[in-house]
C-alpha cells in the first residue's frame, strides 16, 4: 500500500464513520418521532407566565409586517405576552402596526449609529434590556410561526424545571421558489429537525436554532446574554445552557415557517457565516471535551470538530484522488474499492434522507427522491466549498485580528 493509499483509506474511514453516525441519528430521530406522535401535547397552566418575544430586525421591511402579524395572532393569552422588535433601519411600517393595534403589547426599540448594525447577538442584548417577561422567546424577522407555536414551547418549558430552553421545528416557506430552496427544504427536515430528534433520543441533547425557541429569563441573565463575538449565537448559547446543568428540549409541535435563500450568492454568504460562527464556538469550548463541565456537550463538540475539520479534509482528499485517477494523473490500488464504497454511501444517504421526509406526508413524492440524489451529487459539494471557504476566512480574520462581520441575509417578497 502506497502513502497515497494510506491517506485515502483514512479519508474513506472518516467519511464512513461520520455517515454511520448520521444514519444512527436518523434511526434514533425516527424512534423519537414515533414516541412523540403518541404523546399528548403539553398543556399551559391556568396562569401562564408573561413572555417577551424578541425579533431582531435589520433592514427587514420586506418581511417584518407579515412576521409581526403572525406573532399578534398567536394562540397565547394576549395580555400575557409582548412583542419587542429591535428595529435597526427596518421600516416605518412598524409604526403603522402599532397604530393598528394600540391595545397590544407591541414595542419597537430603535437602534442608532452607536449601538446598531453590530449583529444579531447585539440586537438581542438590547432587546433583553427592555423585556419584562420571565420567559424570553426569539423569532427571526422572516418567520411566520403557526398560531399554537408559542403555547407549545412555553408549556413544554414549564413541564420540567430542568429545561432551560425549548426549541421548535422550522419549515421552508419558499420551498418551491428554486431548486436551491428545494434542497434546503429537505436539508431542514433531515439534517436539522431529524438530527435534533435523534440527539434528543440518544443523548437528551439539542442545539438551539436561531429562531422559534423559548428560554428562561433568569438563565439568560446568569449567562450574561448573548456573546456578541459569536456569529452562531444559537450554538454558543446552547453550550452555555448545558454548562449550567440545564437541558434543552425539542418540541416538534411548535412549528414556524421561514424564508430561505433563493440564490447561490445569498446562500453562500449565509452558510459561510454559520461555518465561521460554529468554528468560533467549537474552539471556544474545545477545552471542555474531557472535563466534567463539558460532559453534556461532548458529543456536539466532537461532532462539530469531525464535520468541520476531519470530514472536510477527508472529502477534499477523496474527491481529489477520484478526479486525478479518472484523469490518469495518479493511480491508487484501492480506488476501485473506494468507488464501491462511494456508491454504497450514496444509497445510504438517499435512503436515510428519504426516511426522514416520510414524517411529513406532503413531502413523500418521487420528485423529492430525485432532489435527494441531486443533493448528494451537488448540494453536499457546495457545502464542502462553503466549509473550506469559511475556515480559511476564519483563520485569516484571526491572524490579522479582523472583526468578523455579520452578513445580512437577503429577503424576498
Amino acid at each position: 500500500m502506497t502513502i497515497l493509499d494510506g491517506f485515502l483509506f483514512i479519508a474513506i474511514f472518516a467519511i464512513w464513520a461520520i455517515l454511520i453516525v448520521n444514519v444512527i441519528l436518523t434511526i434514533a430521530g425516527y424512534a423519537y418521532y414515533l414516541k412523540w406522535s403518541r404523546t399528548p401535547p403539553p398543556m399551559l397552566p391556568s396562569a401562564p407566565p408573561f413572555v417577551s418575544i424578541m425579533v431582531p430586525a435589520h433592514n427587514e421591511g420586506i418581511v417584518i409586517v407579515k412576521t409581526v402579524q403572525a406573532l399578534l395572532a398567536l394562540d397565547y393569552p394576549a395580555d400575557r405576552y409582548e412583542i419587542i422588535v429591535i428595529n435597526d433601519n427596518s421600516a416605518d411600517l412598524l409604526k403603522a402596526l402599532q397604530q393598528l393595534h394600540p391595545d397590544r403589547n407591541l414595542t419597537v426599540v430603535n437602534t442608532d449609529k452607536t449601538n446598531g448594525g453590530k449583529g444579531k447577538s447585539n440586537a438581542l442584548n438590547i432587546g433583553l434590556q427592555h423585556a419584562r417577561g420571565s420567559v424570553i422567546s426569539i423569532y427571526d424577522a422572516d418567520n411566520t410561526p403557526e398560531h399554537d407555536a408559542l403555547r407549545y414551547l412555553v408549556a413544554e418549558l414549564l413541564s420540567d424545571d430542568h429545561y432551560g430552553a425549548v426549541i421548535g421545528k422550522f419549515r421552508t416557506r419558499n420551498k418551491n421558489a428554486t431548486i436551491l430552496t428545494r434542497f434546503i427544504n429537505v436539508e431542514t427536515l433531515s439534517f436539522q429537525w431529524m438530527a435534533q430528534a435523534g440527539r434528543q433520543q440518544l443523548f437528551k441533547l439539542c442545539t438551539i436554532p436561531g429562531t422559534n425557541y423559548v428560554i428562561r429569563r433568569d438563565l439568560l441573565e446568569q449567562i450574561g446574554g448573548w456573546d456578541v463575538k459569536a456569529l452562531s449565537e444559537d450554538t454558543e448559547i446552547s453550550f452555555q445552557v448545558y454548562a449550567r446543568n440545564y437541558r434543552i428540549k425539542f418540541q416538534p409541535l411548535a412549528v414556524t415557517w421561514e424564508q430561505e435563500p433563493q440564490t447561490l450568492d445569498v446562500w453562500f454568504h449565509q452558510r459561510t457565516r454559520w461555518v465561521k460562527g460554529n468554528i468560533y464556538v467549537v474552539l471556544k469550548n474545545a477545552h471542555k471535551i474531557f472535563t466534567k463541565a463539558g460532559r453534556h456537550i461532548r458529543f456536539d463538540l466532537i461532532y462539530f470538530m469531525s464535520i468541520y475539520f476531519l470530514l472536510m479534509t477527508s472529502l477534499i482528499l477523496s474527491d481529489s484522488v477520484f478526479v486525478l485517477s479518472v484523469a490518469g494523473v495518479v493511480h491508487s490500488d484501492i480506488n476501485g474499492f473506494s468507488n464501491g464504497l462511494w456508491l454504497t454511501a450514496v444509497l445510504a444517504f438517499v435512503i436515510s434522507t428519504f426516511v426522514t421526509i416520510t414524517t411529513e406526508k406532503s413531502e413523500m413524492k418521487f420528485s423529492n427522491l430525485l432532489v435527494i440524489i441531486a443533493m448528494y451529487l451537488i448540494y453536499s459539494q457546495m457545502w464542502l466549498v462553503v466549509a473550506a471557504y469559511g475556515m480559511v476566512n476564519y483563520v485569516r480574520e484571526q491572524v490579522f485580528h479582523q472583526q468578523a462581520k455579520w452578513y445580512k441575509t437577503k429577503r424576498y417578497k
